[in-house]
């Protein structure tokens, strides 16, 4: 396989908080229209010991003047490569809504490789591969994207209501439903990695049946937790999520934040 460049990798690995010798890196994958930026906040909030990184899609913030992604190998391919060019560390993936999706692509090729060890595979707010719900939010006009943004919340009304914000916002996201909708996954033997579901109680997009069926597509351990709240219900439960996702990855006495 390729080596990528260093600048290669930074355009999509973002380095949210870096550890001198770490144990454990942790992989964040934002939700359709997301950007590297959401899990910042995360990174006061990790022990010692734990790294950091979000991935960063084409088509937003610094990466506004690339293409968007065409397809669901377009985004995991490129990840992929991006954390076998790291030094070996075990990686936990966690992906939200479409970045369950590209996180659980990406476990596949690593586990493919053989390359990076895979300390646990993290979905939230996705219905297992098998269970997904057909959608066409993509083939309708902005309207059709914002109907869809206030039903899921998460997003401001206030950027909902700015036309210069909405100028921003929904070529990406419309670029990202496109992806996700017409998304299907191959048939394929189950990863090896442990997942662990995560789920708001009140979410749209997701039910307990449709979580708990990830369980089908793992040969190792699965966990299945439900929050309170809607589709964005990380915001409200983030130290919360944050513990559970460092308990799948068996840091259930996770290291002080400083050492």
């Amino acid at each position: 396989m390729t080596t990528m460049t260093t600048e290669m990798r930074d355009r999509w690995l973002r380095c949210q908080r870096a550890a001198p010798a770490p144990r454990l890196r942790l992989v964040c994958f934002p939700h359709a229209g997301g950007a590297a930026g959401f899990f910042r906040t995360w990174a006061g909030r990790l022990p010692y010991g734990v790294e950091l990184y979000a991935v960063q899609y084409p088509g937003r913030q610094d990466r506004i003047e690339e293409e968007f992604a065409a397809d669901m190998d377009g985004l995991a391919g490129p990840v992929a490569a991006a954390l076998e060019d790291l030094p070996g560390v075990p990686v936990a993936l966690f992906g939200h809504s479409m970045g369950a999706a590209v996180a659980h692509e990406v476990a596949r090729r690593l586990e493919e490789r053989g390359r990076v060890p895979l300390a646990g595979l993290v979905v939230s707010g996705r219905p297992a591969p098998d269970r997904l719900r057909p959608a066409e939010v993509h083939l309708g006009g902005d309207e059709a994207l914002l109907t869809d943004l206030r039903r899921l919340g998460g997003t401001s009304e206030e950027v909902l209501a700015d036309p210069a914000l909405r100028a921003l916002v929904l070529p990406a996201l419309r670029a990202d439903y496109r992806l996700i909708e017409t998304y299907e996954p191959r048939p394929r033997s189950p990863v090896r990695t442990p997942i662990c579901v995560c789920i708001g109680d009140a979410d749209p997009e997701v039910d307990l049946d449709e979580a708990a069926a990830w369980a089908d597509h793992t040969t190792g351990g699965f966990g299945l937790r439900a929050f309170p709240g809607d589709h964005f219900y990380l915001v409200a439960h983030e130290d919360e999520l944050i513990r559970e996702v460092l308990r799948h990855c068996r840091l259930s006495d996770p290291w002080p934040s400083t050492p």
